[in-house]
């Protein structure tokens, strides 16, 4: 039996969850101890492990990163929170030139279990530095996993998924969906993480992409806060004929491209959905791969639906920036015309 939860409060469960199965778990970040952090994703849990599980830190993200990589070299599995995305890039080497090189350095002898949960991506109306999409700069460091969810259900799974994983997540949150609600069932993600030799049936296996709405003429392409958009306008495509499938990628690295290319092989357009910049987005790499694997199944070109190549506007233009509807049914329409 399941429970309706928001995606942070099914983040928190999973959190929860995986601090109760294992000791090893610590919570690091800016206020999220007792006040829970600012998004309250935290709520609760340092009253209930205490401050040497759940340690507010100083505002020094290179710090708190370095820290963590040190305790996870120890034995632990430090679950990291930067506050806000532009708030990351002072611990940019840090995660790149230390965390996500350090078990190749070592020759496979060091594992670095370390989480890094980054609220992003915009839709708040908040100031400068508090909107940005930065995951494709760490989904393009090799030795990261970085992966996304859309629903609370993945949420709830996948939080635990990447603490359970030997390899450094980067955990994007899309903090516009943080208030969105759905239905978790606790099952799932306990039955893959009950099997040390990996997921069995039924369960979610980290880094697959998941098939959000079936459909058979045009294939649409998100992740994090653009899947419900992608499945808004899916809805309002069906009004004039138009069926349109809706992938939720889940994760950027490992990309899930066979359930992309199959896809796109069935619908043979396809448009794909991201709020950061579509100039060398991860729009860019799913159409190169998609124009590589499956060019002779498209009717048209592959088109992208992303933020522009400028710094993220303030609040009161952002909406002018970010993809809309309209901007997606555009693209539809422009992949029809070929």
């Amino acid at each position: 039996m399941g429970e309706t939860l928001t995606l942070a409060g099914a983040i928190n469960a999973g959190l929860r969850a995986a601090m109760e199965r294992d000791p090893k778990v610590l919570l690091m970040g800016e206020d999220i101890g007792a006040l829970g952090g600012v998004f309250r994703v935290t709520d609760g849990l340092h009253k209930d492990f205490g401050g040497d599980r759940v340690m507010d830190t100083p505002l020094a993200e290179s710090g708190i990163v370095g820290t963590a990589i040190g305790l996870a070299m120890r034995g632990y599995r430090p679950v990291v929170e930067i506050q806000f995305d532009g708030f990351i890039f002072p611990a940019y080497d840090q995660i790149t030139t230390s965390l996500a090189k350090m078990h190749a350095r070592s020759g496979g002898a060091i594992h670095v279990p370390v989480v890094v949960r980054v609220p992003y991506a915009g839709g708040i109306g908040a100031i400068e530095h508090h909107s940005e999409s930065p995951e494709v700069l760490f989904a393009h460091t090799p030795g990261l996993r970085v992966c996304t969810p859309a629903t609370p259900q993945d949420g709830f799974d996948m939080i635990q998924q990447a603490i359970a994983s030997p390899d450094p997540v980067l955990f994007f949150e899309p903090k516009a969906r943080y208030w969105d609600k759905g239905e978790v069932s606790p099952e799932r993600v306990a039955a893959q993480l009950s099997q040390p030799d990996g997921p069995v049936a039924g369960t979610l296996e980290m880094g697959k992409a998941r098939i959000a709405r079936e459909g058979a003429d045009v294939t649409l392409v998100a992740y994090g806060p653009t899947v419900r958009l992608a499945l808004q306008a899916a809805e309002v495509a069906a009004k004039d004929g138009v069926d349109a499938e809706v992938i939720d990628l889940r994760s950027l690295s490992p990309l899930d491209s066979d359930a992309v290319v199959e896809s796109a092989k069935k619908t043979g357009r396809v448009v794909v959905i991201h709020e950061a910049p579509t100039t060398y987005g991860a729009g860019a790499e799913i159409s190169s791969r998609v124009a590589e694997q499956a060019f002779f199944h498209l009717r048209a070109p592959v088109l992208r639906v992303g933020g522009f190549h400028a710094p993220y506007p303030g609040s009161k233009y952002e909406h002018d920036y970010l993809p809309n509807i309209d901007r997606v049914l555009d693209a539809v329409d422009r992949v029809y015309a070929h």
